[in-house]
């Protein structure tokens, strides 16, 4: 898509340093439909090369595995292939300059039941690199409908993104993938709210760690560049929304004469033989909420996607 705009006296043939909606409404809609069919053509035959196109960053990483591992575990296809659907949708498009360019999709699928306890919409963030590339989905968070904050819009309806740089929040944008994973690893900083994705992530990583016979450690590693790099929208309340990626190591060793249960979805993914010790890796993706530097408070961990993409055998 190339714009012919002007900024400061210059024109600018892409929009590299006009301030510009990332998207218009129809084009969004069109990037949800070509994400939804190609997610569906991948389901269905387990092919990752038919939704490769699509996905990029935290998702396209969990999304390639887990349908390289599935097609491995049943090599004629999904025999419970049903379509998703994505309806109801709502577009959050903040104006930037220069590329990359993102928006958010927030949906209704099928996947859930509504207006039940089991009631979620889909949180989907779309990126895209410059002017002649696809948009691909790089974030994917499946949210309570109460847990979405309110985003801060302007006159035209248009949101304001959040450079990882900014001084206004209570704790740097940047560097949420690395404190996020230092909180992991060893319990600080503590910028993070508690709940289910980080005190009790801990917790259950604990008990884990503690199974008869075997040992369990973990190494957690920032992943924040390029298409992993945190993408973030300004709250009604001077927070921010961002959305950000981490790497999760798991090692898994046995004692001797004590076998590991190799599950069917690590095995489709295995190098190496399993004797002694296991390594699983995965893929974290988390949406939070980082309150205003004028607010102060700890970031909260909203909803995460994790998979696993990888493992190794010794």
């Amino acid at each position: 898509m190339a714009l012919g705009l002007t900024a400061s006296g210059c024109v600018t043939v892409h929009g590299e340093r006009a301030v510009v909606p990332s998207a218009t409404k129809a084009e969004a809609a069109r990037a949800l439909k070509e994400f939804t069919d190609a997610y569906n053509a991948a389901d269905k035959a387990y092919d990752p090369a038919l939704s490769a196109p699509r996905v990029t960053g935290a998702l396209g990483s969990i999304n390639q595995a887990g349908l390289k591992s599935r097609g491995v575990t049943y090599p004629d296809g999904n025999p419970e292939h049903a379509p998703l659907e994505l309806t109801d949708p709502a577009f959050t498009i903040p104006k930037k300059a220069g590329w990359p360019r993102f928006f958010v999709a927030d949906v209704d699928s099928n996947r859930d039941r509504d207006e039940t306890a089991e009631d979620n919409r889909w949180v989907i963030v779309f990126l895209r690199n410059g002017p002649d590339e696809l948009w691909r989905a790089a974030y994917l968070t499946i949210l309570l409908p109460g847990q979405i904050p309110e985003l801060r819009t302007d006159g035209d309806g248009f949101a304001e993104a959040v450079p990882v740089s900014t001084t206004a929040t209570a704790h740097p944008p940047g560097g949420l993938s690395g404190a996020y994973a230092s909180y992991m690893q060893k319990g600080s900083p503590a910028s993070f709210a508690q709940g289910p994705h980080t005190s009790g992530w801990r917790e259950s990583r604990e008990k884990e760690s503690r199974r008869p016979g075997r040992s369990t450690q973990y190494l957690d590693e920032p992943l924040d560049r390029g298409d992993y790099a945190p993408l973030g929208l300004a709250t009604e309340d001077g927070g921010a929304l961002f959305f950000f990626t981490v790497r999760n190591f798991e090692r898994e060793t046995a004692a001797k004469g004590v076998s590991i249960n190799v599950a069917p979805d690590v095995r489709a993914l295995l190098e190496g033989e399993v004797k002694s010790s296991l390594t699983k890796e995965r893929v974290s993706s988390q949406a939070v909420v980082v309150p205003s530097a004028a607010d102060g408070g700890k970031v909260e961990v909203l909803g995460r996607l994790t998979g696993l993409t990888s493992a190794k055998g010794a």
